[in-house]
């Protein structure tokens, strides 16, 4: 294995980190237009959109459904039961 040594007389080298990519021009520009096209889309395409809300609403119940009984087991017998003896 190797040891690195983290002595404090290293000096930091702050000039060679990048800042995220958000908070760069080019990721500041990019997030105004995804925010831009996503407006536009909302607006211009909102007769589909509610349209589609009964079909969204069925499928989310459904999920919720098939995700949610994971977490205990399914509809089988339970362990730990009053009626076990």
């Amino acid at each position: 294995m190797t040891h690195h040594d983290h002595s404090p007389a290293e000096p930091k080298a702050d000039e060679s980190r990048r800042p995220p990519f958000l908070r760069t021009p080019s990721g500041v520009a990019l997030c105004i237009f995804l925010a831009t096209a996503g407006a536009f889309l909302l607006f211009e395409h909102r007769i589909h959109l509610l349209g589609a809300w009964p079909l969204l609403f069925l499928l989310v119940c459904g999920g919720m459904h098939f995700f949610m009984h994971r977490g205990h087991g399914g509809h089988g017998g339970h362990k730990g039961g009053r009626d076990e003896r």
